[in-house]
């Protein structure tokens, strides 16, 4: 018999029994989509087989939101693959709460789309069982031999793997990166809209499961992702095997060299465009976290220098209300990412006497005593100097809310990462991200993984709610991811993530990160020019952190 601890209470149970089999009432009343066991998050088919802590998540908790969409992209795969045996789904950017996909080799017609949504509801209405199918490397060798596909191939090259687990449902395969649902009957609520070429696969609502979240266009990210794709599929590097053939064969510094000058050609690009418009006199840049804003501008400057002009930055942070004017979150804390946090007055009236050519004192904000002080120093914009602003409500209109748009350019910045893993798993920005910070917080100010991973649910609120409303907003959008990367920051990552073990609740986002990373051939930081966005995160820049 085995100890498992669920909630208050000490259940004991035979060796090999399911957390369905334990906990089924528990299960069904919650509507559990998934579990964590010692902090791992697991299947409910998981069998216990050692003293084991056990937490149950549904979708109210963010893991439970990825385990039930997953489910719906499996069961999409599935349906496709027994209406068209030959059809290649590929699934390919998230955006705005639902996923754009494609087909590789076919038209996605209003009929056909119609023809899979019913029979994906043919296939949730089954309730089908969606079992975890582990083989060795041998049994791997000759199913792939047999079925020709790239389903959880990626496995087969991965230190961690000593085989290769698929999820099998009535006679079909497939791998998806992540815990699965039990069953197809579980997901109930999803959508297909035609877009474009292709469409878009609607999740549910971030708040209620039973509601349908609709693809909302973003037509100018759409856009960019669409073009970045293009440019990776046409220099030969927009799947993960190609990336690590290209490592493997040491002719990997032909596509940093590649990536690198995409990325100078799109910066200065964005500086003429700057120029064209005579009457902008200020630059707001804004972005999630470690998209690179820092560098980025630093690389901005420099293009537009070659045209006589200099940026001069000046610091939203210098401009927080005095503490006892501090607006304050849901649990009665200081909510300094809230517009209101910010003396809007002040600043307006500051940068209008910038535009206007006139001096202003400029305040420096103690953190420690909670209030601006004016020390004495000055600022004064020049003919030939254009002002730059960054921070987490540049899009925001109303942190300029008196300035001419006409003196104003805005640009959104981000890691919009478009690799694939295989045709139904990509890389997601939000993943490189997170491990481009994992990596900074270490280099730069001494925080650990487990704290970055700590706090990056509430990162990720305040980018949801001060920067995805008004990324339409901005004039022009930077892609900072660079195809490579990971392959890079693996090794500097790495060691950090295993520090954290099963004892602490981080572990299981630690190890996704873990299985993510040893999917990648190691990339040496000194293949990296020192002009590189991705010197912000490992250091050895020319721009410094």
């Amino acid at each position: 018999m085995i100890k498992v601890s669920f909630k208050d209470r000490i259940i004991k149970a035979p060796n090999g029994i399911t957390v369905q089999e334990l906990l089924s009432n528990e299960i069904e009343k919650v509507h559990a989509l998934g579990c964590f066991c010692n902090n791992e998050i697991c299947t409910l088919n998981y069998k216990i087989k050692k003293d084991v802590t056990i937490e149950l998540i549904n979708y109210e908790h963010v893991e439970g939101k990825k385990i039930y969409n997953r489910g719906i992209i499996y069961i999409m795969a599935k349906a496709l693959e027994e209406m068209i045996p030959d059809a290649l789904l590929n699934i390919k950017y998230e955006m705005n709460g639902a996923i754009f996909c494609d087909f590789v080799n076919m038209e996605s017609t209003d009929e056909l789309l119609k023809l899979l949504k019913e029979r994906m509801l043919e296939i949730t209405r089954k309730n089908l069982p969606i079992e975890i199918k582990k083989m060795s490397l041998v049994e791997a060798e000759k199913f792939y031999k047999k079925e020709h596909t790239f389903k959880g191939r990626v496995q087969l090259n991965s230190k961690l793997k000593e085989g290769v687990t698929l999820y099998f449902c009535d006679g079909y395969y497939n791998y998806l990166y992540g815990v699965m649902p039990i069953s197809t009957g579980v997901i109930k609520t999803y959508d297909i809209q035609k877009y474009k070429s292709g469409f878009f696969v609607c999740y549910p609502d971030l708040d209620d499961i039973n509601t349908i979240h609709k693809a909302q266009e973003s037509k100018r990210l759409f856009n960019i992702l669409a073009e970045y794709d293009d440019i990776n599929r046409a220099l030969g590097v927009n799947m993960l095997y190609k990336l690590n053939e290209k490592v493997r064969k040491h002719d990997i510094i032909n596509y940093i060299l590649l990536a690198e000058a995409l990325h100078e050609k799109k910066i200065a690009n964005i500086a003429d465009e700057i120029l064209k418009r005579k009457d902008v006199k200020m630059v707001l840049i804004a972005g999630p976290t470690s998209s690179g804003k820092t560098t980025f501008a630093k690389r901005l400057g420099l293009q537009l220098r070659l045209d006589g002009f200099e940026l001069v930055t000046i610091s939203v942070d210098n401009y927080f209300k005095e503490r006892e004017n501090t607006p304050k979150d849901e649990e009665g804390n200081y909510d300094f990412e809230n517009i209101e946090a910010i003396d809007l007055e002040l600043f307006n009236s500051h940068l209008q006497k910038l535009l206007a050519g006139e001096e202003i004192d400029v305040p420096t904000f103690d953190f420690t005593k909670g209030k601006k002080i004016f020390n004495g120093t000055k600022m004064r914009l020049k003919d030939d100097e254009i002002l730059v602003i960054e921070g987490i409500h540049c899009l925001n209109d109303k942190l300029t809310k008196i300035i001419d748009k006409q003196k104003k350019f805005k640009i959104y910045i981000s890691a919009l990462a478009v690799l694939g893993i295989d045709f139904h798993n990509k890389i997601s920005a939000i993943d490189t991200r997170l491990i481009r910070r994992i990596v900074r917080d270490y280099q730069f100010r001494g925080y650990s993984a487990k704290h970055t991973l700590e706090m990056w649910s509430s990162v990720r609120r305040g980018e949801s709610k001060y920067i995805e409303p008004f990324v339409e907003d901005a004039d022009m959008m930077f892609n900072s991811s660079l195809m490579y990367e990971l392959g890079v920051l693996k090794d500097y990552a790495l060691p950090l993530l295993e520090k954290i073990d099963n004892t602490l609740p981080e572990y299981s986002e630690a190890k996704r990160l873990i299985t993510l990373l040893n999917f990648f051939e190691s990339i040496s930081k000194d293949e990296i020019p020192r002009v590189s966005l991705l010197r912000e995160f490992i250091g050895g820049g020319f721009f410094g952190e």
